[in-house]
C-alpha cells in the first residue's frame, strides 16, 4: 500500500481552508496532527485528509470527527 503525504499548500487546497483554520482545528481536536518528515518540514497523510473531508461533507458532528480524528491518529501505529 503507498501513502501520500501532502505538504500545506495541497492540504489548504484540498480543503479550503487557512493555514491558521488548520492548526486551529488541531488544537480542538478536529484535525489530525501534522507529521515531521524532514528537519524542517511536515505534512498530512492524504488518506486522513480525504476521511475528514467526508466526514465534514456527510455532516459530521464537532464530536463525531473528533471521534474520527483519534481513530485515523491512532491507525497511525499500524503502520509497517
Amino acid at each position: 500500500m503507498s501513502y501520500t503525504i501532502c505538504r500545506m499548500n495541497e492540504v489548504k487546497a484540498k480543503t479550503g481552508y487557512s493555514r491558521s483554520t488548520i492548526y486551529l482545528y488541531i488544537s480542538k481536536g478536529l484535525w489530525v496532527k501534522s507529521i515531521r518528515i524532514g528537519e524542517r518540514a511536515i505534512g498530512f497523510l492524504a488518506t486522513e485528509i480525504d476521511a475528514l473531508n467526508a466526514a465534514r461533507i456527510s455532516g459530521k458532528s464537532d464530536d463525531e470527527i473528533r471521534s474520527l480524528v483519534i481513530k485515523l491518529e491512532a491507525a497511525r501505529k499500524d503502520f509497517t
